[in-house]
């Protein structure tokens, strides 16, 4: 199973279901199926969600794809992003990775390696 590293802090926005994707630069490709997010700090326990769309873009238009430019403006995602990739830029080239929260994807088979 795909997984990815999450801080510890947004876990339980992940495991509520308020956070439903997540934007990645220069990390491993993610493809739509199960994916595990283990916890950077071992603080949470993983987190299964359903990825649905996996979308390559500039940085500067994620926050409008997501539906989050009025809580997102370029200022904020760049510092944002920042706190993780320090040398990125708002011409970057992003993966935006969205999934179903771990409720949603509880409801589906479950993978054969759980």
């Amino acid at each position: 199973m795909q997984t990815l590293k999450l801080v510890s802090r947004l876990f339980p926005e992940v495991k509520s279901g308020d956070k439903t994707s997540t934007i990645r630069w220069r990390e491993r490709r993610i493809e739509p199926g199960y994916l595990r997010y283990e916890c950077l700090d071992n603080q949470n326990p993983s987190l299964v969600v359903w990825v649905w769309r996996c979308t390559d873009m500039p940085l500067s238009e994620a926050a409008a794809f997501l539906g989050k430019d009025a809580d997102w403006p370029p200022t904020v995602m760049l510092q944002g992003m920042r706190e993780h990739y320090p040398e990125i830029q708002l011409a970057d080239v992003v993966q935006v990775v969205e999934h179903e929260s771990p409720e949603q994807t509880k409801r589906r088979t479950k993978p054969a390696n759980e």
